[in-house]
């Protein structure tokens, strides 16, 4: 059986010249290699507006989420890359994610419960996180805190398991060769749909 890969770049500057939108292009190589259908949703090139109240929430999306709902659901294995702002994600990438669970498409309240039904059961996720700190001070000494609340706040929550994470620090000192050994080490990634 096919399986279907969701790739959700998460720079939020839409120009495709970044080392997210490299590495998902990488990503999605390795994955087509292994005869694996894939989308890409483009993150920074979406109008993601900011939910302000519970009726937000609960109301449908817009066309676009509506969309991208579409992608991660088709989807057995997310990658979802980013780039390390502030220690987390882009405030883009979070409202993506809040926008993404609207209408209970992560999770669903229920009445006989306080914990809500997690509706993306059955998919994996893989996180890959670019940053100019090294990858184990960020690991260590700030307890990757940003991407810990991804893998279990989010994700975890709504199902999603497991949540494998690639750290990748450094990246305002890597060169041509060690860019290239990068995006080749990713590509693999994606030929064993990891």
């Amino acid at each position: 059986m096919t399986r279907q890969i969701c790739i959700l770049q998460g720079h939020p500057h839409p120009t495709g010249k970044h080392l997210c939108h490299a590495i998902a292009e990488a990503y999605a190589q390795g994955a087509h290699e292994a005869n694996a259908n894939v989308s890409i949703v483009d993150i920074g090139a979406l109008d993601v507006p900011t939910l302000k109240n519970p009726e937000d929430f609960a109301s449908a999306p817009p066309p676009q989420i509506v969309a991208a709902q579409e992608a991660v659901s088709s989807a057995q294995h997310l990658v979802i890359i980013f780039p390390l702002w502030l220690g987390t994600m882009p405030a883009l990438v979070k409202s993506f994610f809040e926008q993404l669970s609207r209408d209970g498409f992560a999770i669903k309240t229920q009445s006989d419960s306080q914990w809500p039904k997690q509706m993306l059961k059955g998919k994996s996720a893989r996180i890959i996180v670019t940053m100019g700190m090294p990858s184990f001070a960020y690991r260590w000494l700030f307890g990757a805190h940003g991407v810990r609340a991804l893998s279990k706040s989010i994700l975890g929550m709504s199902g999603i398991k497991p949540v494998r994470k690639t750290l990748i620090g450094g990246v305002g000192a890597l060169n041509a060769s060690s860019s290239a050994k990068l995006l080749e080490r990713i590509k693999q990634l994606g030929q064993r749909l990891q």
